[in-house]
């Protein structure tokens, strides 16, 4: 019996053994698929993870601590226009004598000291009759206008007050896209102390909502909801700092409503604005006394530039600051107090925090050498525009009609002609030659040219026929050109042209 037995524990082992071998030798077989073999995605580990708990208690103790640095104002002002303008009949007797001169709006400020100054948005004060404001403690106070800046749409108001809530003000300087924010205000009027939250979805946005070439649009872009009623409301961060004043939003175009980006002036030029206000009444802002535009490839290839990068003199104001230190139209600035710049309103923004009597270090690039040059920044009259002179040559003999030539350069989209005595006359110009067309899509209209402008300069040199014009694009295929042009209104700016190398 025990050798039944010892003769079955053997038999097991050794079915157990060979059962073993054939797995192996199977699994030597088979190999892994490509897919198996090559690594996918990266080795590293992902970006730490935060508690749950704790990401959610952030926006909990940043309400909590900001929401009573937040005030609802509300707006007796001047109306603007007649309300029922555009309408196709006639308001009968009483009506008209009826018709409101005043109307009432609101928004939202932020308190900036605990003695009653409150910061806001331009456009919740202006033309403003009365103003009022509430309280996180539901108190009332009447508030007057210290001052306003349109350029920035920022105000500042004041109530008499002690002891008031105020809010920590940031660095906007310091802000990253993918950061997450919240909006507070009072949207509606009604909604009192609503907050919103969403990401900061860009920086330095240019929307052109400020009407005046002196306006510095250089908003902070986010996804967190912004209704009407919430101007100048607090944008902050998740440390509870405000880092922007909520100013405007993008709509739809036909019902005004809100479709999902938010834009905020960065507190750095906000809490620059504000010390101006509160100490003289309106702001001491200094000006570098030019016109700029970006640097495209195009402009960049024409310059010698390695890539696009800096801000392209267009024009320089006849005695403003820029003139008296050696900076010339079609200089590119590429710093300014070390800080690089590449678009305009990066500019604007900067010397915007900047008053009037202060220097500022530019650095240049002219002519494939950068240089620097301080300039010692100057106010600005109302009145001023930025124009260039077009130096005249009266020993030149004009063209007349009868000498006109015509050329169309079909890669570029573009048609010029030679001036003739009523455009040199109308255009203010001795020589260049006149934009007659520019087709659709082409490269010239890729680079906003249009017709009607006079072309003075060909890469910083005089140009006087189109024959001449045409020479030079000859000798530049493959490369850029950098034109110098003339408007109607004596306005002169400078675009880049590629051109083509020949099929």
């Amino acid at each position: 019996m025990k050798r039944k037995n010892i003769f079955g524990t053997i038999s097991l082992l050794i079915v157990g053994i060979v059962f073993g071998a054939i797995l192996v030798s199977s699994a030597d077989l088979v190999k892994p698929s490509r897919a198996e073999a090559i690594q996918i995605g990266s080795a590293s580990s992902p970006v730490s993870s935060v508690s749950l708990n704790d990401f959610n208690d952030a926006f909990v103790q940043v309400a909590e601590k900001v929401t009573p640095s937040i005030v609802s104002i509300t707006v007796v002002s001047k109306s603007k226009e007649n309300p029922h303008k555009g309408f196709d009949f006639e308001l009968p007797f009483p009506f008209k004598e009826r018709m409101p001169e005043n109307r009432q709006g609101g928004g939202s400020g932020v308190i900036i000291s605990d003695d009653g100054y409150v910061l806001t948005n331009n456009h919740v004060v202006e033309n403003a009759i009365s103003v009022k404001i509430s309280l996180f403690d539901k108190r009332e106070l009447e508030a007057e206008v210290v001052g306003t800046d349109p350029l920035t749409d920022l105000a500042v108001i004041k109530v008499k007050a002690e002891d008031l809530p105020a809010a920590y003000l940031g660095d906007s300087d310091k802000l990253r896209v993918g950061e997450w924010v919240m909006a507070i205000g009072n949207p509606l009027r009604y909604l009192t102390s609503t907050v919103t939250a969403g990401i900061v979805s860009a920086t330095g946005r240019n929307i052109n909502i400020i009407q005046d070439s002196y306006g510095v649009e250089n908003f902070i872009q986010t996804d967190a909801a912004i209704n009407p009623g919430n101007s100048g409301g607090a944008l902050v961060d998740l440390s509870g700092a405000v880092v922007g004043i909520n100013s405007a939003i993008a709509t739809n175009g036909f019902s005004a409503s809100y479709i999902g980006y938010g834009f905020a002036i960065p507190i750095n030029i906000a809490k620059s604005v504000a010390a101006d206000l509160i100490e003289n009444g309106k702001v001491s802002r200094g000006y570098i006394g030019v016109s700029i535009g970006e640097v495209d490839a195009a402009t960049a290839k024409a310059v010698g530039l390695e890539k696009p990068m800096g801000i392209i003199i267009q024009n320089v104001l006849e005695d403003g600051a820029a003139a008296k230190e050696d900076i010339e139209p079609g200089d590119i600035i590429l710093e300014v107090d070390g800080k690089k710049v590449n678009k305009p309103n990066q500019l604007q923004s900067y010397v915007a925090t900047r008053r009037a009597g202060t220097e500022v270090e530019l650095t240049l690039y002219r002519d494939g050498d950068k240089i620097k040059r301080s300039v010692v920044l100057k106010s600005r009259d109302k009145d001023e525009d930025i124009k260039s002179k077009v130096v005249k040559n009266d020993d030149k003999e004009k063209k007349n009609n009868n000498e006109i030539n015509e050329i169309t350069f079909d890669d570029l989209g573009l048609t010029v002609r030679d001036l003739n005595e009523s455009i040199i006359e109308k255009y203010n110009v001795e020589e260049g030659i006149f934009v007659k067309d520019v087709k659709r899509f082409g490269k010239a209209a890729n680079q906003r040219l249009f017709p009607g402008l006079v072309i003075v300069e060909v890469d910083k040199k005089p140009i006087s026929s189109v024959e001449e014009f045409e020479d030079i694009v000859k000798s530049k295929e493959g490369d850029a050109i950098l034109l110098k042009v003339v408007d109607e209104k004596g306005r002169t700016s400078f675009v880049g042209l590629e051109i083509p190398e020949e099929k």
